[in-house]
């Protein structure tokens, strides 16, 4: 076969072309790697622009021919730019119409606030009342927002009634009784006296139903019956009677109580706080006045609990009432004395007469 001349001058110019392009890129490679070395583990940062110019020329070069010439980055990390120049030009994003906006968190809060008010509110009524108060919000979104927080849709929270909405109800009509004991000196020696007491809800007013060195089931009827007299009774006017699980409010005592008109509510188990208004007059008449004496028989006993009592409807200011007195005496015009009780123990100033 015989070669024409041209055919051998084209054949022997690509050949030298390739290896020009062969040493250029032998020459590149070698820059990187010793642009690399001198970068040693700092990151090189580029800028939107200078990454658009590498994606462009990486995509025309190919992937197999990026693998031989990439040392500083990888043919990957230069295909990815790539990418994303071609998501940034068809991202419509920014033509985007807002959806509906966000509710501030300060009517957030208000619209959980109502529904724990309105345990009987759905989400319609309160959609309708905050439409009332100029807010344009959604029933789905007010949904939403209950349900975040843990509240049930309304007919399930209308089924449970928490203690303290019980309370709310009920207060004119709630008491409490309960128990508490006082070390006395006797003639056979240290004993320990049982003092069952009762306080209205609404007033903070207390009852000492009766003293007893050991409470027992006749004695507790008695107690019940004095207490639901319907002409002097403490609970002549009242409805419920909060107590804890003691064993000494039997049968006959609690039917006495309901032949009265009072119903007793047992405290659930584990629930210390389930009675404090009770429990903490308990805590006050010890710690203001038996914890600070040595009282010597039951009449010694009775005496100190009456001034406690006198000292504390008619001259303790109540923090549970605002700091108002339960039986305040009158206000008189003179100046300020001390007027004193056992002893000095208990103390109240006011204006003489």
């Amino acid at each position: 076969m015989k070669i024409r001349p041209w055919t051998m001058m084209l054949t022997m110019l690509a050949g030298w072309i390739n290896q020009h392009q062969q040493d250029v890129i032998e020459y590149l490679k070698t820059e990187n790697a010793i642009l690399k070395e001198k970068l040693g583990k700092k990151r090189l940062i580029l800028s939107d622009d200078q990454r658009g110019k590498l994606a462009v020329l990486a995509k025309k070069i190919g992937r197999k021919a990026l693998e031989e010439i990439c040392d500083v980055f990888s043919p990957e990390t230069l295909l990815k730019w790539h990418r994303m120049l071609i998501a940034r030009k068809y991202d419509g994003s920014k033509n985007r119409k807002l959806g509906r906006p966000r509710i501030s968190e300060k009517l957030r809060n208000f619209i959980i606030k109502m529904a724990k008010r309105n345990r009987d509110w759905g989400y319609t009524r309160i959609q309708r009342q905050l439409k009332y108060l100029k807010f344009d919000v959604g029933v789905n979104t007010i949904g939403n927002i209950l349900k975040k927080e843990g509240l049930e849709p309304q007919p399930d929270r209308t089924r449970k009634t928490t203690w303290s909405e019980f309370v709310k109800a009920h207060w004119q009509s709630l008491s409490a009784i309960d128990f508490f004991t006082a070390e006395v000196y006797t003639l056979k020696g240290l004993t320990r006296y049982m003092v069952l007491v009762v306080i209205d809800y609404a007033t903070r007013k207390v009852e000492i139903a009766g003293i007893i060195e050991q409470a027992h089931g006749t004695w507790m009827a008695q107690m019940a019956k004095n207490l639901t007299d319907p002409f002097s009774g403490f609970l002549k006017n009242k409805k419920y009677v909060v107590r804890d699980r003691d064993p000494l409010y039997t049968d006959a005592f609690l039917e006495i109580l309901k032949a009265g008109g009072v119903q007793a509510i047992k405290s659930m188990p584990l629930a210390p706080n389930f009675n404090p208004f009770v429990e903490r007059f308990i805590r006050s008449i010890k710690a203001e006045c038996l914890d600070r004496m040595i009282i010597f028989g039951e009449a010694h006993l009775r005496y100190c609990i009456s001034e406690y009592i006198s000292h504390y409807h008619e001259e303790r200011a109540h923090q549970g009432l605002n700091n108002k007195i339960i039986d305040p005496p009158p206000d008189g015009k003179g100046k300020i004395v001390c007027h004193e009780r056992l002893g000095g123990l208990l103390k109240f100033y006011r204006k003489a007469a």
